[in-house]
């Protein structure tokens, strides 16, 4: 495990020398960071802290196919278990098409989801939410390796 993250009492990973909402917050901008550099496509992290009691941050990427959705979902898979996180559960929504629309992963504080334009355009998660899109701050080291 990188010296940066240790385990808390209920071993999820958390940057060692943050306070526990910030250290949710790091490791939600470097799972972005890790679809942006997996060529996931307008990737934004939102701050849902205090809009919700369910999870803390959204990660979303627009896919262009399911053998994309597929590669982001392994790479985020791999992410998760080199730092020592759990997914909690994942799921597809499936559409009357042949691709599936949309893919939620539930990392508890952290949930990603990985939607197709047209999902993404037609459900609008930044504006039903509201959030502000999160941004690292200044002077933090990046998390992830290109």
């Amino acid at each position: 495990m990188d010296a940066m993250f240790q385990a808390d009492k209920k071993g999820r990973i958390r940057p060692a020398d943050q306070a526990p909402a910030d250290r949710t917050a790091l490791f939600a901008l470097a799972l972005g960071e890790l679809l942006r550099n997996a060529r996931g496509l307008d990737v934004v992290t939102l701050d849902l802290r205090g809009l919700n009691s369910w999870t803390d941050f959204f990660v979303i990427s627009t896919v262009t196919s399911g053998a994309h959705r597929s590669g982001l979902e392994r790479h985020i898979k791999e992410f998760a278990r080199e730092k020592g996180f759990e997914i909690l559960r994942r799921s597809t929504r499936p559409s009357e098409s042949v691709e599936n629309e949309w893919s939620l992963i539930d990392l508890g504080d952290i949930v990603v989801h990985l939607m197709t334009e047209k999902a993404r355009l037609f459900y609008e998660l930044e504006r039903l939410w509201g959030a502000k899109p999160l941004e690292l701050p200044a002077g933090t080291e990046s998390t992830t390796s290109p």
